[in-house]
């Protein structure tokens, strides 16, 4: 059986670690996760893209036994450990069968107290990373949500691509490496997440003589971001057929337990709950002007803001976007009708299940409500508010923000071709 998750604590050193778990018996294996805070693209500073060489050295596995032996190691009891770079984590995500535990967590110690840094290796990865943004050139997808990221978080690190540049990138050095890990992988940065068939004290008991060799450290602040107040817009051109449309706008969120469950209704109906919404009767069902539009409230109380995006023919792109300019207008002035509020209730309440079918999904969801300072079980709590919403209430709070028609745009297209004059 499963249980609910459980957020305790754990003193190793003094220090008071979150320990975030779950029980489930379902199958005997567990999941050991270890998130360490800072250590993500928001501490990257002017060495944009050291995150990303972290998280691929990390890959290359301990200095005991190299990158192959490590793989073989791992392979040889079908354990998987792996590592990730986010916005301002490092994160260690360990899964195994009950019966190799202690192994599993062996290994995941070598990584994490001797990992296998060298100039060698840390040459291999720039060298991957700086072929991987060539490729990304070529991706004109990618290139209009890195613009739009300049345009809505000009002068913040969140306007950087996780990957970096090849200048950047080339400019790294093994020493700067070193001196991201030691500054992040201490006891005060720690989040430990634990889950399965496995029990949380001996688990924790197998894992506190590994984390007791990390140093103390210091405390990480949760730094806080806003987006572009004045709509702008910029073009880049490449050769391209069609026209690639990112836009994103302000959100205000005042009071998150207050509005989450009001956001979500609203950015379901108006672009991210596929064919129904708003967004994309407008721009495909009606016109046939993009395949895919799409629009998301991000709801999260340090960095709130409103994206979407669509595709469409180079000599459609004004038409298109115009569209979604009227859609959103309509949308605050209007509001929405009570079959759009009942499809919405109908799907986000139904789809739940599949939101948390597996363990690996519920850790994660645990995680994101304690990281967003929501408090564990909030999800659960605004799929009742959700329930009980009625359209007045939700209107009003369409109504109330009109920021989210400040549109900023990127677009990446194609040249216009002039047309030859000739008797």
């Amino acid at each position: 059986m499963s249980k609910e998750a459980t957020l305790t604590h754990a003193s190793i050193q003094g220090v008071q670690i979150p320990v975030i778990y779950e029980h489930s018996a379902l199958i005997p294996a567990g999941i050991v996760r270890l998130v360490f805070q800072g250590g993500g693209k928001l501490q990257d500073g002017e060495l944009i893209g050291r995150g990303a060489v972290i998280e691929e050295l990390l890959e290359k596995g301990s200095k005991k036994r190299g990158n192959l032996g490590f793989a073989k190691a791992l392979e040889q009891r079908a354990i998987t450990l792996s590592v990730s770079s986010g916005m301002q984590t490092l994160s260690f995500s360990l899964n195994f069968l009950q019966d190799d535990k202690e192994q599993a967590i062996s290994l995941l110690g070598e990584l994490l107290l001797d990992p296998n840094l060298s100039d060698t290796e840390l040459q291999k990865v720039k060298t991957a990373i700086t072929a991987q943004i060539l490729a990304n050139q070529n991706d004109y997808d990618y290139l209009a949500k890195r613009l739009l990221n300049r345009v809505l978080f000009d002068g913040t690190p969140l306007a950087h691509p996780k990957l970096g540049t090849q200048k950047s990138i080339a400019k790294i050095r093994l020493q700067d490496v070193q001196k991201a890990l030691e500054s992040t992988l201490t006891l005060q940065r720690l989040i430990i997440i634990l889950g399965g068939d496995i029990d949380k004290e001996a688990t924790l008991a197998l894992l506190e003589p590994i984390l007791s060799k990390l140093p103390q450290g210091t405390p990480y602040t949760k730094p806080s971001f806003s987006v572009r107040k004045e709509p702008a817009t910029q073009t880049q051109y490449a050769p391209t057929q069609q026209a690639y449309i990112y836009f994103g706008a302000p959100l205000h969120l005042e009071d998150l337990e207050r509005e989450s469950h009001l956001a979500k209704v609203a950015s379901f109906i108006l672009g991210s709950g596929g064919f129904g919404s708003r967004i994309l009767e407008e721009v495909r069902v009606k016109r046939g002007l993009a395949y895919s539009a799409y629009i998301h409230y991000n709801i999260n109380p340090r960095l709130p803001y409103m994206s979407g995006y669509l595709q469409t023919k180079v000599d459609s792109s004004d038409e298109a976007l115009e569209v979604v300019r009227k859609t959103i207008a309509e949308f605050v002035a209007k509001g929405v009708s009570a079959e759009e509020l009942q499809a919405a209730k109908r799907f986000i309440l139904g789809s739940e299940p599949l939101r948390n079918e597996s363990l690996s999904q519920r850790l994660g969801r645990a995680f994101d409500e304690f990281y967003a300072d929501k408090g564990i079980g909030f999800s659960k709590k605004e799929l009742e508010k959700i329930a009980s919403l009625d359209l007045p209430t939700l209107n009003a709070y369409i109504a109330k923000h009109t920021e989210i028609q400040n549109l900023s745009v990127a677009i990446v297209t194609a040249k216009e071709k002039k047309q030859k004059s000739g008797f």
